[in-house]
């Protein structure tokens, strides 16, 4: 695409840019500015300097981060440019324990002044909160672990393709939507560079380089006579990986399913002309029948599932009541723990977490404590065994270290605990989708996230999702509908009856997942293989009450 006719799609210029809300401290910058780097040995330099200061002033532990946040977001409808921008945020967060409480401060000002003074007030703060302090921070112990790098291991820099190829291929997949038949569509390209340097008192001086990226569109279909109208959005997964994710490869197909489904290749051109297709479909699509039926999940659907009632119910702050006024706490109290055989479902059922999986939007070399990524069971056969904690939490499981759990979405806000990746693990026997469709005699096949809710306790639930198709005496039958779900999260896990094998294990990601107040966002992904649960409540979105 050449600049002059770039603009004229866009009626904009890389010097003004249509923007969202920024990032805190974020400013705009130029695309080709986000592939400048900074010196790895100015920023152990200005790290020293924080942690010499926190010593000095009786800091009894001291971790800096000098994080540089980029991200870039093209936005497109139809046969335009919506909206296109570029960011960088760059500062060091500093926090430290002092007289056995917690005090945090940042600054954007990366000298080495001003980080001096940031690091003063931070054991300024620490000292006012000790005047309140209930208990000491007691944490958990890490091993210094010198100079380390990490990166997420991408064969092509999203930064460094340019912003019209980029866009060129968006309105291309507008085109194939509107080409299908779609009246309207929206597409958009995430993508997020976390450059993290990370020190601390314990003798840790880690870099990391973090990628993720989120290709998505949403198309809309029309009936002109009746006035009808549904949408289907893409069905691709957020990742943790680089542009080559767009890199069209061999489409994932499943014998007897009409859905072309995709893995570590994503091809958002044949998707979009697909998904204008199913959103036709969709409006003369049966409506659903209320009642009772067989459900087999694919991983696009069911990650949500698993994020909502497994994921967040598992985060040891919620559990603990520290974590209440965004999205609630958790039915998964410590006694449920205690106990060592709480049935959170059936023995089919085992749940792991892993910051290891690469490709997965969670994957890091070590989490934002310096806790070196780890892997561990959270569900074995059904039954609670582990949480998600971090340093100053692992004493109250007996833990002797954390299971790295930290994050911040930002130099300038506080650490906390935050969801690994946490995974339903595959059928270690051969199993393929088809022959669980075989099985069921009266079901529903869905396909990719809707709307849903769930109660504060992460208990009470419901779902829809993006495709629906009846499963009729083991095999498809046609498209449906008005499709929800509900029960709760025992007897959601407890109906588990069957599940595909690793040939049929995905990715699910949540890109913007909220927690805190200030609040915060996490990326985090959840793999699965297609599974198939008995006897669940279904009920019919589209009826009127009345």
């Amino acid at each position: 695409m050449k600049r002059k006719d770039f603009l004229k799609l866009s009626g904009l210029s890389f010097g003004a840019y249509l923007l969202a809300d920024l990032p805190a401290f974020a400013k705009v910058i130029d695309p080709q500015a986000a592939l400048d780097r900074i010196d790895t040995s100015l920023k152990k330099e200005l790290a020293d300097v924080a942690l010499n200061v926190a010593k000095s002033k009786g800091a009894t532990y001291a971790d800096v981060r000098i994080g540089r946040y980029l991200n870039q977001t093209i936005a497109t409808q139809e046969k335009r440019v919506r909206g296109l921008q570029s960011t960088e945020s760059y500062g060091v967060g500093i926090r430290v324990i002092a007289d056995g409480c917690w005090g945090f401060a940042a600054t954007d000002k990366v000298d080495k002044d001003n980080i001096a003074q940031a690091t003063a007030l931070a054991i300024a703060i620490a000292k006012g909160n000790a005047r309140f302090m209930a208990e000491p921070v007691q944490l958990a112990p890490q091993k210094g672990l010198g100079e380390q790098t990490w990166a997420t291991p991408i064969e092509k820099n999203p930064f460094e393709v340019p912003v019209g190829e980029k866009v060129e291929l968006l309105l291309a997949a507008n085109q194939s939507a509107l080409d299908g038949g779609a009246n309207f569509v929206t597409s958009n390209l995430f993508m997020i560079n976390e450059q993290k340097y990370f020190a601390s008192t314990d003798g840790s001086y880690i870099d990391q380089d973090i990628h993720r990226i989120w290709p998505t569109f949403t198309v809309t279909a029309i009936d002109r006579s009746s006035g009808k109208f549904e949408t289907r959005d893409s069905l691709s997964a957020p990742m943790g990986m680089g542009y080559e994710y767009l890199t069209p490869g061999t489409p994932y197909k499943i014998d007897g399913v009409p859905v072309t489904l995709y893995k570590d290749r994503y091809d958002i051109l044949a998707d979009a002309a697909t998904a204008a297709q199913h959103a036709k479909e969709k409006i003369g699509a049966k409506s659903v029948a209320p009642g009772k039926y067989d459900l087999v999940l694919d991983p696009l659907h069911l990650g949500l599932t698993i994020h909502e009632s497994v994921g967040h119910s598992t985060e040891l702050d919620r559990v603990l009541g520290y974590e209440a006024n965004y999205a609630g706490t958790s039915f998964l109290t410590l006694d449920k723990w205690e106990a060592k055989n709480f049935n959170f479902g059936n023995e089919l059922v085992n749940v792991v977490a892993d910051r290891t999986q690469l490709g997965s939007l969670g994957a890091v070399g070590y989490d934002d404590e310096g806790v070196p990524a780890g892997k561990w069971d959270v569900i074995k056969d059904g039954i609670l065994v582990n949480y998600q904690t971090i340093r100053d939490q692992a004493h109250i499981l007996g833990l002797d270290a954390s299971q790295g759990c930290c994050y911040a979405d930002s130099w300038n806000s506080i650490q906390f605990q935050r969801m690994p990746n946490i995974s339903l693990l595959p059928n270690k026997k051969s199993r393929k989708v088809a022959d669980i469709i075989k099985n069921v005699e009266k079901g529903i096949y869905i396909v990719g996230r809707g709307s849903y809710s769930i109660d504060q306790q992460r208990y009470n639930f419901q779902f829809g999702g993006q495709l629906f198709y009846e499963i009729s005496n083991g095999r498809i039958v046609g498209m449906l509908k008005d499709v929800a779900y509900q029960a709760n999260t025992q007897e959601f896990w407890n109906a588990m009856a069957d599940i595909a094998d690793e040939e049929d294990y995905r990715l699910f990601g949540t890109f913007f997942d909220g927690k805190g107040q200030p609040s915060q966002v996490s990326a985090v992904s959840h793999g699965s293989s297609t599974a198939h649960f008995k006897g669940i409540n279904v009920i019919n979105t589209g009826r009127a009450i009345g």
